[in-house]
């Protein structure tokens, strides 16, 4: 997505958790381009920040250094995300999953949204996944305290991303800031590193993975059809797969689950007391 993005001349921001990692990317990704970013006039640019979703205190500090630096924000791609990990808790004690997939874009988000809002017409775009379906909204044990299940954590994460997104842009209708959800798709990166898979097995599962699995630029199509596209010019609370309109199922269409969510986010990130 950024270097799609960065094709397309836009200033790009990643922010990522580890570093070095994120410097050797985006030199990968300048030299993929060529020449085409920094040193054309009027040409892309790709910036790496320090940004931790698993610490409320990197979120705080990421923000509070784009709203200083940056004029403008155009486009936020909430594209983070831990998937299937054993049971683990951010810096702040929450569940890992629901930590980093939800609350950490929750509070990015919302600090960002002046800035978004004094730039609009502005796009926010939240990646979530098929497996929603899979998740309940269970307000009585969010932190996953009393039980844990990877696959249903990973899979309520992404049921919230889409209930998020939706409150949000009813929040936001009126303020030129539009707000849509996707999934990708199934994609060979190393999301699934917490996922064992039998030695035996794992050569078919490479087979299977290079025959049907997207790759990286399949799989962030959607991303960047919702980061730029004017088809979907103005159009907010929507949910997309393969750049198209996908039906929700009712539980991620429900605006008093979303509401509730809403609100409890907000005290669990401390923007409210």
């Amino acid at each position: 997505a950024a270097a799609e993005l960065l094709r397309m001349q836009a200033r790009v921001i990643m922010g990522c958790r580890d570093r070095a990692r994120a410097e050797r990317a985006a030199c990968e990704i300048r030299a993929e381009l060529g020449e085409q970013g920094e040193a054309e006039e009027g040409g892309g640019e790709l910036v790496v920040r320090e940004l931790d979703l698993a610490s409320l205190r990197s979120v705080r500090a990421f923000c509070h250094r784009v709203l200083q630096e940056e004029p403008r924000l155009d486009v936020l791609i909430n594209n983070a995300g831990v998937f299937q990990c054993p049971y683990m808790k951010t810096e702040d004690g929450f569940e890992m999953q629901f930590g980093v997939n939800h609350l950490g874009h929750f509070l990015l988000t919302n600090l960002l949204l002046g800035l978004l809002k004094n730039s609009a017409p502005s796009r926010i775009v939240v990646v979530s996944s098929k497996l929603y379906k899979y998740g309940e909204i269970n307000f009585e044990d969010l932190n996953s305290e009393i039980s844990y299940n990877k696959s249903f954590s990973y899979s309520r994460s992404k049921l919230a991303n889409i209930l998020f997104a939706r409150e949000l842009a009813r929040r936001l209708e009126g303020t030129g800031v539009t707000v849509n959800s996707l999934h990708p798709g199934i994609v060979r990166t190393n999301l699934g590193r917490y996922v064992n898979i039998p030695l035996l097995a794992k050569p078919l599962f490479n087979l299977v993975s290079w025959a049907f699995f997207k790759t990286p630029l399949e799989g962030a199509q959607t991303s960047i059809y919702l980061a730029s596209s004017p088809d979907v010019e103005g159009v907010s609370g929507k949910y997309f797969g393969d750049c198209k309109e996908e039906e929700l199922l009712p539980k991620a269409m429900d605006d008093l689950v979303a509401r509730k969510l809403w609100d409890i986010s907000e005290v669990m990130v401390g923007l409210l007391k």
